[in-house]
């Protein structure tokens, strides 16, 4: 028997399509969050730094992704949705202050706060849901974040080594858990009719998000040029960073970025394709980090000798948007244009000679091929008409 508190919760055909100021208020959390990452990798510029980064960063990642699809399915202007993002929030925050000492002594909030947010959220649909078809969804859910709550409690109550094996371990089972929809003993996998999809609103989330990323971009370059003072070397460093903000944007935003809600519409299964996207995001954002370490050392030391670890988030953050947002092209139009790889190649391709020189040229040569990249993109748009979304699988007409 159906509930009608649990009807309620979910959206309807009629409703608004857009997302609310509720969800742009919860997505000032991850402001700082993106900005926290960022300074953690600065502070251990080494390969294992950047994988004890990149762990943080999946978790953060997963609760915004998880609020995301729980904001798409459910209705976020009733008053229990909105309780539940309010509380997704609080403990969003626990995360980004216990962030910068997660290896360390604050490493129990930062996973008891990343348990609470998503045990807690599927026990209240797993209740809420009563009868609903849906409640099956919630229930495997719940299953995966509760087993992946063993090793993310386990690690932070192991020491440092322990707890980067175990947290790897955790952020491993919630990506599986996601990408294979959560099969579960007995439920089974989720299937594609509990996975409806607002394409309009979906899409929305992504670009805003992509829209915070950039802005972690802008203030750290302004914070660190403010810092600095207006010396000539840091200025022109500055608004080199701010040129190839720009062309992220630009490069993000033609024309995949544009059309993933069309995208979504046309495909025969719209889920695996927000799903490519979801992952597509999660490597551009990866690099908009790596980016924003790199902007922070040029502007501060523009000058002088570029040791290999500048070297790779100078040039390794662009290259990690490339890739993704070629990824993202797949999602969108089933096939990736060639300036994308030979960004990526001629990226990797400067890395030796720009150890020669100073951390500003490292600057200014990446920034030339994201440029190149975006040239290549307007010269393509002036040569036809404008391209339709044609995803992997489309829906053929009858």
């Amino acid at each position: 028997m159906r509930t009608a508190s649990g009807t309620k919760l979910l959206r309807t055909p009629e409703g608004p399509h857009r997302a609310n100021f509720l969800e742009l208020f919860f997505d000032l959390v991850f402001v700082v969050a993106l900005i926290q990452l960022s300074h953690e990798l600065m502070q251990d510029l080494t390969w294992a730094g950047a994988f004890r980064t990149l762990v943080l960063l999946l978790a953060v990642w997963w609760v915004w992704s998880i609020t995301t699809w729980t904001t798409n399915l459910y209705d976020p202007r009733q008053m229990s949705i909105q309780l539940v993002i309010t509380g997704t929030m609080l403990g969003s925050l626990v995360m980004v202050v216990a962030l910068p000492d997660a290896f360390g002594a604050r490493g129990l909030a930062f996973a008891g706060a990343y348990v609470a947010i998503h045990v807690g959220r599927q026990l209240f649909l797993v209740l809420a849901l009563r009868g609903q078809e849906l409640q099956h969804r919630s229930i495997r859910v719940l299953a995966w974040f509760a087993g992946s709550a063993v090793p993310w409690i386990a690690g932070a109550l192991a020491p440092a080594p322990a707890r980067v094996a175990l947290w790897t371990l955790a952020a491993v089972l919630d990506f599986t858990g996601t990408v294979l929809r959560f099969p579960t003993p007995w439920l089974g996998r989720s299937p594609d009719s509990e996975y409806p999809i607002v394409a309009e609103h979906l899409a929305e989330r992504y670009q805003q998000l992509f829209i915070i990323a950039l802005g972690e971009l802008i203030l750290v370059g302004a914070l660190t040029l403010s810092g600095s003072g207006f010396a000539a070397d840091r200025t022109t460093a500055f608004v080199v960073s701010f040129v190839a903000t720009v062309l992220f944007w630009r490069i993000y935003l033609y024309r995949a970025g544009e059309l993933l809600p069309a995208a979504i519409t046309a495909a025969r299964r719209p889920d695996p394709l927000a799903r490519s996207a979801a992952i597509a995001h999660l490597v551009m954002l990866a690099g908009i980090v790596a980016t924003a370490v790199g902007d922070e050392l040029v502007i501060a030391h523009p000058l002088g000798h570029t040791p290999r670890a500048w070297v790779a988030v100078i040039l390794g953050g662009p290259a990690l948007f490339l890739a993704g947002r070629a990824a993202f092209e797949y999602a969108v139009f089933a096939r990736v244009s060639p300036d994308r790889p030979i960004g990526i190649l001629v990226l990797l391709a400067l890395a030796p000679p720009v150890l020669l020189a100073p951390p500003l040229v490292a600057a200014v040569a990446a920034t030339a091929v994201l440029l190149g990249v975006a040239v290549a993109d307007t010269v393509r748009a002036h040569r036809g008409p404008p391209e339709s979304p044609s995803p992997p699988g489309r829906r053929t007409s009858a």
